[in-house]
């Protein structure tokens, strides 16, 4: 498992891209993972599954609320990394939060924080958890444990533990 001074997998995630008015998205586009966070500093967090309750009714929310704080604190971009990526509308993520697709879990499972959801039938799917990246380095790791929703929550992150690698 993926642990605080480890740089994140060589992988590569995907991501649509909004356009004006009620067009189709554009995508999906690469996403190289170390290519995107050389010399960043990323919030990331991510979720088992687009439009469940905790996902879209707080977690997705509670970052999109708290970017003033994040940017404020020296995060240049936040990510939410999910299975599936179809809610950035949704979500009203727009300029805020990057919504990025793990379809296949390859990056849940190179940072080895699955969620096994296979005899639900929704196959593995990622924990939840956020983490703090630096320049493609894990500084902060924050994995939940089964169905709570604790430590990786914007509000924790940013109000309740501030942390020693911002600001």
């Amino acid at each position: 498992m993926i642990k605080v001074g480890d740089t994140l997998p060589a992988t590569t995630l995907m991501e649509f891209s909004e356009v004006e008015g009620e067009g189709c998205s554009i995508g999906p586009n690469a996403v190289d993972v170390a290519k995107a966070t050389a010399g960043k500093t990323i919030a990331l967090f991510a979720l088992p599954g687009a439009f469940t309750p905790t996902c879209s009714a707080q977690h997705v929310p509670g970052y999109v609320e708290k970017f003033d704080a994040f940017k404020a604190a020296g995060v240049d971009e936040i990510w939410c990394i999910s299975v599936n990526d179809a809610w950035a509308r949704d979500q009203k993520t727009a300029g805020k939060v990057r919504m990025l697709g793990d379809g296949s879990a390859a990056f849940a499972q190179a940072t080895g924080l699955t969620l096994d959801l296979t005899s639900r039938g929704m196959g593995v799917r990622s924990n939840r958890y956020s983490m703090l990246v630096k320049d493609g380095k894990v500084v902060e790791l924050n994995i939940e444990g089964p169905g709570k929703f604790e430590v990786s929550d914007a509000a924790t992150r940013v109000m309740g533990r501030p942390s020693k690698h911002l600001g």
